[in-house]
């Protein structure tokens, strides 16, 4: 099988750039369907209309309903057609993004995707993830074409709750070490293909970044500042992982996400906080050296990543749970089996007993 590397069209990151974003939309429609959350709107709403003036670009906004969903697809799909729209702005978050772009592709339209925050690396990928109208992770759905344009407002980023970056950082840190198992098992990675040299390259520079500028873009970020640290990060958790995940592929961490969807007391927890702890059942199952399984550790603790259960919010830890979700992440269209080597609920759910024990070590060692 061939190898094959996959990237938005086009990427640009930098300070104001929402007020640029009309001229942009014009080069792609006539009249663009804005997908935006009220909050989002409320914030920077005015922002987005400004940009649109004297453009050659018409605007509908409508508000996400809040799970992409196909029930939501659907209805912003028939808002399209009935609106004549030929073109889809996706602002805000993960879940936002990842229903734009399946709108996009059920209408054959473009789609440009601006985050409000750098939470995932969902703006970049021809992706999207689709869930339950309850919030349960249902499927994904594999789109042929990645966004026309991902447009990053560094101002309206840096702004966010730190959280979000932080969860990003969780997101963008399953990156590296799940396409190293995918490089080891010759796994097809979301491209279609096998990794490329380039997405591996990518992926380790994304965990290199993360190491070297996440805790310093943390502090930055709760400082109220945009620093150098703080762009190098938005750009890790985006660009790199979002090129590094789809490009060299997926394994453990994100179906352990996946499997922790079912359970109720985690939906409140942000995707990169849970793909965080799913990146070290990850390398428990690979049983990774005392070194790799440390530094891990002691960056999700110093940046605020959780690394027990307890942490993911599941207040009384049974067998039943972990079963559950080890279960779940073993569904047999998901990526763990993208691991090189045999995985079995039983095996993954010792990992997560593991992984949950082992954070509790560490935090006691702090």
């Amino acid at each position: 099988m061939s190898k094959i590397l996959i990237s938005p069209s086009k990427y640009i990151q930098g300070p104001g750039e929402i007020k640029k974003l009309g001229a942009y939309a014009a080069g792609y429609g006539k009249k663009a369907l804005i997908l935006i959350s009220k909050g989002g709107y409320k914030r920077i709403g005015a922002q987005i209309e400004e940009s649109f003036k004297d453009q050659a670009c018409e605007t509908e906004f409508d508000f996400f309903q809040g799970e992409c969903s196909k029930t939501e697809i659907s209805r912003l799909t028939e808002v399209m057609k009935e609106k004549s729209c030929d073109l889809v702005i996706g602002i805000g978050g993960g879940k936002i993004f990842d229903t734009a772009k399946a709108v996009a592709y059920y209408q054959k339209t473009p789609v440009v995707i601006c985050p409000t925050i750098a939470s995932t690396d969902a703006p970049c990928s021809a992706l999207s993830v689709l869930y339950t109208d309850e919030g349960v992770f249902q499927e994904y759905l594999f789109l042929p074409a990645n966004p026309n344009l991902v447009l990053m407002d560094t101002d309206i980023i840096a702004s966010s709750p730190v959280r979000l970056t932080v969860a990003g950082m969780g997101d963008a840190l399953a990156t590296y070490f799940e396409a190293r198992a995918c490089q080891r098992s010759q796994a097809t990675s979301c491209a279609g293909g096998k990794t490329t040299e380039a997405a591996m390259a990518l992926a380790k520079l994304c965990f290199d970044t993360l190491m070297e500028e996440g805790v310093k873009a943390k502090i930055a970020l709760e400082a109220g500042a945009c620093t150098a640290a703080v762009e190098k990060v938005i750009e890790a958790n985006t660009l790199l992982s979002g090129i590094g995940f789809e490009s060299a592929g997926l394994a453990g961490a994100h179906a352990i996400h996946n499997g922790l969807t079912v359970l109720e007391e985690c939906h409140s927890m942000y995707h990169g906080e849970k793909v965080a702890f799913g990146t070290i059942t990850q390398l428990v199952l690979e049983n990774v050296s005392s070194e790799e399984l440390e530094e891990v550790l002691d960056f999700c603790i110093e940046v605020g990543l959780p690394v027990t259960l307890g942490e993911l919010g599941v207040k009384e830890v049974t067998d039943e749970k972990i079963m559950a979700v080890a279960k779940a992440a073993c569904a047999e269209n998901d990526t763990l089996h993208n691991m090189p080597f045999e995985v079995t609920p039983e095996s993954v759910a010792a990992a997560i007993k593991a992984a949950d024990a082992y954070g509790r070590y560490f935090l006691d060692e702090q």
